[in-house]
């Protein structure tokens, strides 16, 4: 009986457990449009070349994995404290130190094949010149968007692209 009795209190000492992860997790995402004054969900994008990514919004949080590229589009996605839930292109989630986020816009390249090349244009126009060819992937500079199109610029690179082709900017939003 004794270790019936047991085995029923670890039980319930794990769903109680349960209960409190999942209440920190709720908190942390019903604070998210009070703790910056920001709105959430926002693409920014990283501001370092190293970026530790934890699991939840503290330090105490095992790191998941590191970022290596300054410049990366990301969504926040959370707030909570001074930490940002965010979410890369590639669907990939966790908790990153707010002071290592940018405002400064970015995006990339995102095509239905890793084949495919997204047309870069001289004017906000499918009937201007083609001036680049660029692969999914790419990273560059958002400089505005409006009207289904974006000014873009990177390594080598300045022309216009269609909204669509990019993560890093939601569909129809004005950039200036």
């Amino acid at each position: 009986m004794m270790v019936k009795w047991r085995a029923l209190s670890m039980v319930f000492a794990a769903a109680t457990l349960g209960a409190v992860a999942i209440q920190t997790t709720a908190d942390a995402k019903d604070s998210a449009l009070s703790t910056s004054g920001l709105p959430v969900p926002r693409y920014v994008s990283l501001k370092s070349d190293h970026v530790n990514v934890r699991a939840g919004p503290t330090k105490d949080n095992d790191v998941a994995w590191v970022y290596t590229k300054a410049g990366l589009p990301v969504e926040i996605t959370a707030e909570f404290e001074n930490w940002r839930r965010i979410r890369d292109s590639e669907g990939a989630e966790g908790w990153v130190y707010h002071s290592l986020l940018s405002g400064r816009r970015t995006a990339v390249v995102t095509m239905k094949a890793k084949d495919d090349f997204a047309a870069l244009y001289d004017r906000a126009d499918v009937q201007g010149t083609v001036v680049a060819r660029l692969q999914a992937g790419v990273v560059m500079q958002v400089k505005r968007c409006a009207a289904g199109w974006c000014h873009v610029m990177g390594d080598g690179f300045d022309g216009w692209i269609e909204q669509r082709r990019l993560w890093g900017v939601y569909a129809d939003e004005k950039v200036n």
